[in-house]
């Protein structure tokens, strides 16, 4: 298996794609306003092949599957952990038209102009060349073929911000202007990844700006868990002292109480809607 983000890839494998695995069904809940927008913007039809960039526990392989119901869908992910959660639960839920594979989608060996469609969930911010990897999604699929993801987006309506303000005041976190690692935080910018696509040959692009509702938890005490547990976090307030980790996870609950209702802590998030063709 060639892999060249090996950061990305000890992550995944590690702690963060074991947290992801083991909290699937949470992780879901939180990102699940993506889908939707998804999977419209998609129309996979029944015949269709279908390529799932970054597909983590599987969820939308297999909803992709359910749609592509005399075709087949194919998730691809670094994580082995969450790879092994995918496919138990394709096999427990009898889709037999889907199959999961481990590698790094930048330099995957994707069979030549094979997919219909190419779809991500917020999988495709973590490339360390992005123009690299999205031209290696695109030699995948068919001339004409399409592509669609979501990710985040900068703006006031994202509410994810007072957990992260509230978090700031008492361990460091890194400052997004500075921060050029891959991820969600170096991939909001619309005119940077059409320009990202455009170098990789994708043509008819197209960004339409989404709101979606977060589910972070049952209440704040339990959302904050939730919150303290993820990957990044534990990374950024891994040399922190113990003391101010405390606080910070007190005022991120209280912090999340405005946010509470009907037995669920939901917050507003800011997203991009993307599709473009491929050449």
């Amino acid at each position: 298996m060639d892999i060249v983000n090996t950061h990305q890839s000890e992550a995944w494998n590690g702690y963060e794609g074991r947290h992801w695995a083991d909290n699937h069904e949470r992780y879901n809940t939180l990102v699940s306003g993506l889908s939707g927008p998804i999977f419209e913007a998609a129309a996979i039809e029944a015949h269709h092949r279908v390529l799932d960039v970054g597909c983590g526990a599987g969820q939308t392989t297999r909803e992709a599957a359910r749609r592509a119901k005399v075709g087949h869908a194919v998730g691809v992910d670094l994580s082995r952990p969450m790879l092994e959660r995918a496919r138990a639960t394709a096999e427990a839920e009898g889709i037999t038209n889907v199959t999961f594979g481990q590698g790094d989608a930048q330099v995957y060996p994707f069979p030549e102009q094979h997919f219909d469609v190419a779809i991500s969930r917020g999988g495709i911010m973590y490339f360390a060349d992005p123009v690299t990897a999205f031209a290696n999604i695109g030699s995948a699929l068919k001339p004409g073929g399409t592509l669609v993801f979501g990710c985040g987006r900068e703006s006031d309506d994202d509410q994810t911000g007072a957990v992260w303000a509230a978090m700031g005041r008492h361990v460091p976190l890194p400052d997004p202007a500075e921060d050029d690692a891959p991820g969600p935080m170096t991939f909001r910018d619309a005119d940077a990844i059409t320009a990202i696509l455009t170098k990789a040959g994708y043509t008819g692009i197209t960004a339409e700006a989404i709101t979606t509702e977060a589910v972070l938890g049952a209440d704040p005490d339990d959302a904050a868990d939730f919150v303290f547990g993820m990957g990044p976090v534990r990374f950024w307030i891994r040399d922190a002292d113990p003391a101010a980790v405390v606080r910070a996870q007190d005022a991120v609950e209280a912090a999340l109480v405005p946010f509470t209702a009907a037995g669920a802590v939901t917050l507003r998030g800011a997203g991009w809607l993307f599709s473009a063709v491929r050449g």
